[in-house]
């Protein structure tokens, strides 16, 4: 059975970053990972595993509901 409508994963990152003052460089090397992620991450071209979404949350002292968010198709 699939679902009637389709989701999708949003972040608030650009946001948080800012507050931080923080690259994607920034991020990236803080966790482990390449910029190329964190820009793909942002633009929602990538979805994050569990994992990395979770040490996402860490890095930024939220609760990975405040970082992201699984939303019907075309909603902000």
């Amino acid at each position: 059975m699939s679902p009637k409508f389709k989701k999708q994963l949003k972040n608030r990152l650009v946001v948080l970053r800012a507050e931080k003052g923080w690259t994607q460089k920034d991020v990236a090397d803080r966790i482990g990972v390449s910029r190329q992620t964190i820009i793909s991450i942002e633009k929602d071209k990538y979805t994050p595993s569990v994992v990395l979404a979770f040490e996402l949350a860490d890095l930024f002292e939220k609760d990975i509901n405040e970082v992201f968010q699984y939303v019907e198709e075309g909603e902000e």
